[in-house]
C-alpha cells in the first residue's frame, strides 16, 4: 500500500478524522513567512531552469505539501459546513 492510498482512507468523508475544534485550527494554518520567501525564491530560479538537484527536489516537496494543506482546509471547511447543518 503507497502512501497516497493510506492518504486517501484516512482523509475518508465517510470517517473523518476531524472534530470542529481541530478543523478550525487547520483552517488557521497560515505559512511561515520564512518558507514563503524561500519558496518565491526557488520559483524565481526554477522559471530560469537554475535549480540545483537539491533544491528542486526542496521545491517539490514543497508544491506538495501546500497542495496536501490545500486539501486538508477543503476537507476541514466540508466538515464545518455537515456539522453545523
Amino acid at each position: 500500500m503507497n502512501v497516497f492510498a493510506s492518504l486517501d482512507k484516512m482523509l475518508d468523508p465517510a470517517h473523518p478524522c476531524f472534530t470542529v475544534e481541530t478543523a478550525a485550527n487547520v483552517l488557521r494554518l497560515e505559512p511561515d513567512p520564512a518558507k514563503t520567501a524561500r519558496m518565491d525564491e526557488l520559483s524565481a530560479k526554477a522559471n530560469e531552469g537554475r535549480l540545483s538537484r537539491t533544491e528542486e527536489s526542496e521545491y517539490w516537496s514543497a508544491i506538495h505539501a501546500g497542495k496536501m494543506i490545500s486539501m486538508l482546509k477543503l476537507l476541514a471547511r466540508l466538515f464545518l459546513q455537515r456539522s453545523s447543518a
